[in-house]
C-alpha cells in the first residue's frame, strides 16, 4: 500500500505571497499553517514502523514547500496543480485538497492518508489498517454540531456520502476515528465521478461551511459495506489540553501505534518552547535518517 501526506509550511515566503494575493494575510491562522519541523519524524516513523508502505506521496502547493533535506528520488512530490483543476487554484484549504487525493498518478488501490500531525510510534502491520482488502474504520455516533464549524462539515460530509451511497440519512451523523485513514482508491473515484459537479462547487480557497472533508470517502466506504469495523490504535493530544511534558513522556514510551499532536492558538513564546522540546523528543525516538532524506 501507499501513503499520502498533505503538508504546508506557512513560513515559506513564496507561499505567503500567494496567500496574501489571494485571500489577504488578515485571514492567516498560525495554528493551521505554521510548521513544527516534525515532517522528517513522520517519515522516519513510517520507515521504522510501516515497512509494508511502498510509496510515500507528499502533497504540497509547489516546489518551495518541499524541505531542503528531502530526497526527491525517493519521496514522491505531488503539487496541487497535479491533482486539482486549474480553475480552482490556488487553495489553502486542506478540506478542499482532500477531495482530490485519489487522483494522484500511480497511487495504489490501498492507501493511507496522513495529516502532517499524525506520527507512527510503534510497529504496525498491514492488518492494523486493512483486513482482507477492507479498510479499518471505527465510526462514532453524534447528534449535535453546537455551532462548531468542523462538526458541521463532518455532518454535511456524512449526509453527502449517504446520498451518494443511496442510503437515507438518519437523525444522527457518523464520524470516523481521527487517525490515519485507510482508503480504497477505486471507491474514492466512484464517489468523485458520481458527484463531481457538487464536489467541485464545494471547493473554496479557505475553509467554509459549504466544504466537505475527507470523511466523505471513509463514510462512503463504510456505507457501501466495504469497511472492517475496527479501531486503529491511536492517541490524540491537543496543545490546548495536554502539557509538553505529557507529550514528551508519550514519545519516549508510546502506548499506541499512532499519535496525533493537534496544534492550537498559543503565544509565540510557548510555541517556540514546545517546538524545541517536541523536536528533541522525536529526535530521541527516531535518531537515524531514513530513505526519504538526503
Amino acid at each position: 500500500m501507499d501513503a499520502v501526506i498533505t503538508y504546508v509550511n506557512g513560513l515559506d515566503p513564496v507561499w505567503q505571497s500567494e496567500y496574501s494575493k489571494c485571500v489577504g494575510m488578515e485571514t492567516f491562522l498560525e495554528k493551521r499553517f505554521r510548521d513544527w519541523g516534525t515532517l522528517k519524524y513522520l517519515l522516519r516513523g513510517i520507515c521504522v514502523n510501516m515497512p509494508f508502505v511502498r510509496n510515500v506521496y507528499l502533497v504540497v502547493s509547489g516546489d518551495t514547500q518541499v524541505p531542503s533535506w528531502v530526497d526527491r528520488d525517493h519521496l514522491r512530490i505531488v503539487r496541487h496543480s497535479d491533482i486539482i483543476p486549474s480553475e480552482l487554484l490556488p487553495v489553502f484549504n486542506s478540506q478542499a485538497i482532500e477531495m482530490f487525493l485519489h487522483r494522484i498518478e500511480g497511487l495504489d488501490e490501498e492507501f493511507l492518508y496522513f495529516n502532517d500531525d499524525f506520527f507512527p510510534m510503534l510497529p504496525c502491520s498491514e492488518e492494523d489498517f486493512f483486513i482482507g482488502g477492507r479498510p479499518c474504520h471505527h465510526m462514532s455516533r453524534h447528534w449535535l454540531t453546537l455551532g462548531n464549524d468542523f462538526r458541521y462539515v463532518v455532518k454535511q460530509s456524512f449526509r453527502f456520502a449517504c446520498e451518494a451511497a443511496g442510503a437515507v440519512p438518519p437523525a444522527y451523523y457518523l464520524r470516523p476515528q481521527h487517525t490515519v485513514a485507510p482508503m480504497l482508491k477505486s471507491l474514492c473515484e466512484e464517489l468523485y465521478s458520481s458527484r463531481e459537479k457538487e464536489l467541485l462547487s464545494s471547493v473554496t480557497p479557505l475553509r467554509e461551511n459549504c466544504n466537505y472533508n475527507q470523511y466523505i470517502f471513509s463514510d462512503y466506504i463504510y456505507l457501501k459495506g466495504k469497511a472492517a469495523c475496527r479501531k486503529i490504535s491511536n492517541k490524540h493530544f491537543s496543545l490546548a489540553v495536554a502539557g509538553i511534558g505529557q507529550m514528551e513522556k508519550f514519545i519516549d514510551s508510546p502506548t499506541c501505534k499512532i499519535v496525533c499532536i493537534n496544534d492550537v492558538k498559543i503565544p509565540d513564546s510557548k510555541y517556540q518552547s514546545y517546538r524545541t522540546r517536541l523536536l528533541a523528543a522525536f529526535a530521541r525516538r527516531y535518531p537515524d535518517p531514513c530513505r526519504f532524506e538526503l
